[in-house]
């Protein structure tokens, strides 16, 4: 690290993240900027593992909350802002150094709200959600391909996956519609690979289902009349044991 990346003393940093670069900014106690440096992503740490406990802030995006673990295990008080409260506080003309003085400033303030720091097991939680949400929203689209070549054929199939993964085999093996070969091949391989892609969905759902059974927070959500596995696991990937909020009204104003 350069002698002059070395970290003086600060009350509190902005950093601007990049994907290769960060700008980090330094304020005194009175918002007096005294350190403006550069850092790739292999030296970031190192300067803060160097630097005195302080509040370090960062906008909410993607990576901040690996960047925001590492940093709180090496001391620091990290604070992560939503991009649109960043924003007022920019200065003239944008740029990275700009924005991270930005966010030095922001995250003084005693009003502002900030981004709870996911610990790995929630952002895990939280990928199986969008994963298993994606393939749900893909099985969807593969049934409804389905049913619309089908009909294109004169053959109509009832709505819902439960009665379409009936009625369909039944289709294919009538050799009295019309279906043409090309079109019962072509459907046929669609119907296999609905039949593993729900396979993964049973899988992913299971794993969510295991994080619910173990978890103290979503066995006592799971008592409310109306949150079941996929609500109680939601709700911890995204906030956790809910500690950041003073009151319920201020979890529901979050929501």
């Amino acid at each position: 690290m350069a002698h002059r990346n070395l970290p003086l003393p600060a009350a509190v940093y902005g950093i601007e993240i990049g994907k290769n670069l960060f700008h980090v900014v330094g304020l005194s106690c009175d918002g007096t900027p005294v350190q403006k440096a550069r850092f790739r992503r292999e030296t970031l740490l190192q300067f803060f593992a160097r630097a005195q406990p302080s509040i370090v802030g960062m906008e909410s995006c993607a990576g901040s909350q690996w960047l925001a673990r590492k940093i709180k295990a090496l001391g620091h008080k990290v604070r992560l802002i939503p991009a649109q409260f960043v924003k007022p506080y920019v200065k003239s003309n944008k740029n990275d150094i700009i924005d991270a003085e930005a966010i030095a400033e922001a995250a003084t303030r005693p009003t502002m709200r900030f981004v709870a720091v996911k610990e790995e097991d929630q952002v895990d939680l939280q990928a199986l959600h969008r994963i298993r949400e994606q393939m749900v929203g893909s099985r969807t689209r593969l049934i409804n391909q389905m049913r619309a070549f089908c009909l294109e054929y004169g053959v109509p199939l009832r709505q819902g996956a439960g009665i379409f993964k009936l009625e369909l085999p039944r289709a294919l093996n009538d050799e009295g519609n019309d279906l043409s070969p090309v079109m019962r091949r072509l459907v046929g391989d669609f119907f296999a690979d609905l039949r593993r892609l729900e396979e993964r969905i049973r899988e992913v759902t299971q794993e969510i289902e295991a994080v619910a059974d173990r978890e103290d927070v979503t066995r006592r959500l799971m008592t409310i009349p109306g949150i079941g596995v996929l609500g109680a696991t939601a709700v911890l990937a995204a906030i956790g044991d809910g500690l950041q909020f003073r009151k319920a009204r201020d979890l529901a104003a979050w929501g």
